[in-house]
């Protein structure tokens, strides 16, 4: 997830368009219109989250688990089909909740995209994905569909999947929510752009976190 800090919840929107992010080529995958543009009091809103969050994680930090955890191999991704493979073997992996996903098939100034924060950077992403781990209780993601789309223009995967999880807060909020991720890849299977949609508005995505849970007792 590309604001995964602070924008747990995704969604199977089966449309996406990729917009211009400086010299890129603005492209359009997998048909449909794009999600709305979210107002600016919600992309602050956001940023005021994801600055809370990463302050409260930082003393639990030294116990989260990282990509240096994971065994030392070499990965090479010879077409979409690897790449495709790996993508679902993180999936296996819960790599959403857990923090654990294959940094190699990434370029290092890959874009993440949701419809409320874009930024660049694997390194960053990997860390938000670190911080997030902690507030997260009985997470689960299923893989729900994986395809692949070979065009001129380039070569994309679409991963839909539904993700569950409670928050580590108060009132122990739900979120349940249906995703969607694109994988741009370029000329050597790199994974250039991750972009996510949604099957709520990110209001409601937001609305989510901020609801109290009416049976917030552990079963």
């Amino acid at each position: 997830m590309a604001g995964v800090t602070s924008q747990i919840f995704i969604s199977s929107s089966s449309s996406l368009r990729l917009k211009r992010i400086g010299h890129r080529t603005t492209t359009r995958c997998f048909s449909g219109s794009p999600e709305k543009r979210t107002p600016a009091i919600l992309k602050w809103a956001v940023g005021g989250v994801t600055e809370v969050i990463r302050l409260f994680s930082s003393s639990t930090s030294s116990n989260i688990r990282t990509n240096e955890d994971k065994l030392k191999f070499e990965v090479t991704a010879r077409d979409v089909d690897d790449v495709m493979e790996i993508l679902r073997l993180d999936y296996g992996n819960a790599y959403f909740v857990t923090g654990i996903f294959t940094t190699e098939i990434y370029s290092d100034d890959c874009i993440f995209e949701d419809p409320t924060i874009s930024f660049q950077g694997t390194e960053l992403y990997e860390r938000n994905l670190r911080l997030l781990v902690p507030f997260l209780e009985d997470a689960s993601i299923e893989l729900q569909n994986m395809d692949k789309s070979e065009l001129s223009q380039g070569n994309y995967i679409q991963a839909t999947w539904k993700l569950r999880t409670y928050l580590k807060f108060p009132w122990r909020p739900l979120i349940s929510i249906n995703g969607s991720t694109v994988y741009e890849l370029d000329r050597d299977f790199k994974i250039v752009r991750h972009v996510e949609s949604w099957d709520v508005s990110a209001v409601e995505a937001i609305r989510q976190i901020f609801t109290v849970n009416s049976f917030t007792s552990r079963s």
